[in-house]
């Protein structure tokens, strides 16, 4: 073999781009020395072939076929690729150059014939890069050393701790509101373990003074679930394990996502909001309704269990589909898995393009009691349904329910983004002889990296769910009004820095409990969030 000249050639390329990435990272040069270990037995190559991304037409294809073929020093990474146009350092070059004059050196121990311009080659390679190989084992010993720190440091081998700790200052304003502002907090501490690399345990714990934000000291009756903040829900700063979910890979297109506390659609299904979806967190919306269409909250509960599937045929279709029971644990009659309120969704989500993906999907709900039945804390529990100080809502009972959702989020740039749903419920009150229709719609202009990477601005208008057409034993009830409700969200997400933002904001909400009588409601506050 004329090693000279295939080597010459491929180490005129290799030092062309090495120049051009001296400044390459530890990790990189980690990964790269790791290739080249007696470890990396898996990644060798037998024949140039064996590499995907390696052609006949590669102007370097030569030079390679015969280092493998010869000398069987060159390996390919895991996925059987070579990346021969990634940037390499010049200490890459040398991890692989001292491979090379390791195998050598056991050709020669073994017999083997090595010619004269192989040997002149290599000492030409080895004046060339003296200084590279005699620091390389001291960089190595160094990055090992570290490494076996961080082993015998970390938290778990295979668990991750994530945090959350947003403080909040908050007040709400009208001529029917009676509040005092406030100082609340929200803490949220979740570990993920992966048992197999591809799958993933979540165990959530959460705490926090919020309660259900302003809502009782609106003034209003019946009482309304309008403005709710999305980090609302825990009340003392008592602990809880509120979130235990379990997913897993089937195959390599599908994942499934079991739900044995607060079981939500949102968990497994696209809810088209990216960076204002926080799941109940504080980095996102400042409310419930602000996160995404309520429609996705129908079954959602602490006590809700169940199981979701997302399957992607392609990058342009996906389906998802889901069952919760809001008292799945619970083996008393009407409750359980089966024989209690539940919620099913199946979704449709078409992806056209990079920037524009839109949903279309339905849910079939049936609730025990109308307790149960509201879109998870957002919205008026169907308009003057109201809570449980409202006469009529002694006489519902069970329901059952069709409801039907459209979806989507068009990244027009990088920093302007549209979004907006439509839901559309139809209610049955089977032990009252009612029915009702309820509507919600939103629509949302998002500013991500406003002003710097990971800010986000946005404008959120639209109505939370509010009913019309109510009908009980015939008629409507006595007072009902179908005014349509307004919500109107500004918020500003400033990334202070990696770990801290602030975001200021105001929810201004019209005709509150779909009522024009009733006077608005103007909630302001600043979000202070922590992540660790």
């Amino acid at each position: 073999m004329a090693f000279l000249r295939h080597v010459s050639l491929a180490t005129a390329a290799f030092l062309a781009v090495a120049n051009q990435a001296i400044a390459q990272d530890n990790q990189d040069l980690l990964v790269q020395i790791n290739q080249y270990s007696d470890d990396a037995s898996a990644a060798q190559v037998n024949s140039v072939f064996q590499l995907s991304d390696v052609s006949p037409s590669d102007w370097a294809f030569d030079a390679l076929r015969n280092l493998v073929e010869n000398y069987n020093c060159i390996v390919g990474y895991p996925d059987g690729t070579f990346r021969g146009s990634r940037p390499l350092s010049r200490y890459e070059f040398a991890a692989g150059l001292n491979a090379c004059l390791q195998q050598i050196e056991r050709m020669i121990q073994e017999g083997g014939e090595v010619s004269v311009e192989d040997l002149a080659a290599l000492r030409r390679l080895l004046d060339e890069f003296e200084v590279e190989l005699a620091t390389l084992g001291d960089r190595v010993g160094d990055l090992e050393g570290r490494v076996d720190f961080l082993e015998d440091h970390q938290f778990s081998t295979t668990t991750k701790l994530m945090g959350e700790v947003s403080f909040n200052v908050s007040d709400a304003f009208g001529s029917d509101v009676d509040a005092q502002t406030v100082f609340q907090d929200k803490v949220r501490l979740q570990l993920v373990t992966s048992f197999t690399g591809r799958d993933q345990l979540y165990t959530r714990l959460s705490a926090g003074n919020a309660g259900t934000s302003f809502i009782s000291r609106y003034g209003i009756a019946p009482l309304t679930q309008e403005g709710r903040f999305s980090y609302d829900g825990e009340t003392d700063n008592d602990i809880t394990i509120d979130r235990l979910h379990y997913v897993f890979p089937l195959g390599n297109k599908t994942t499934v996502t079991a739900m044995a506390s607060l079981g939500g659609h949102h968990f497994y299904a696209d809810t088209f909001n990216t960076g204002l979806e926080a799941g109940g967190g504080s980095n996102g919306a400042l409310s419930r309704f602000g996160e995404r269409n309520p429609i996705y909250r129908l079954g959602l509960g602490v006590p809700s269990t169940g199981i979701g599937v997302r399957h992607n045929f392609n990058d342009t279709f996906q389906v998802s589909a889901g069952y919760l029971a809001k008292n799945g644990s619970d083996p008393s009659d009407r409750n359980g898995l089966f024989d209690g309120s539940y919620s099913a969704l199946a979704q449709l989500v078409v992806k056209p393009s990079d920037r524009l993906r839109f949903g279309l999907n339905y849910l079939r709900g049936y609730d025990t009691a109308n307790g149960a039945f509201a879109y998870g804390g957002t919205g008026t529990r169907w308009g003057n349904l109201g809570a449980g100080t409202d006469p009529v809502l002694g006489t519902l009972g069970a329901i059952e329910s069709d409801s039907f959702g459209f979806q989507t989020q068009w990244d027009v740039s990088d920093r302007v983004s549209l979004r907006g749903w439509v839901g559309y419920t139809n209610a049955d009150f089977l032990d009252a002889d009612g029915s009702a229709d309820i509507w919600t719609w939103a629509g949302i202009l998002a500013f991500p990296n406003l002003g710097k990477p990971g800010n986000m601005g946005a404008i959120i208008v639209g109505a939370e769910p509010y009913a019309s057409n109510l009908e009980i034993g015939g008629a409507a009830p006595v007072g009902f009004t179908d005014d349509m409700p307004l919500h109107i969200e500004g918020l500003y997400k400033y990334q202070l820095t990696r770990n801290i933002s602030i975001t200021p904001g105001v929810i201004w909400l019209v005709n509150p409990n779909q009522d024009t009588n009733n006077a608005d409601i103007v909630i302001g506050t600043v979000r202070t969030t922590f992540t660790f």
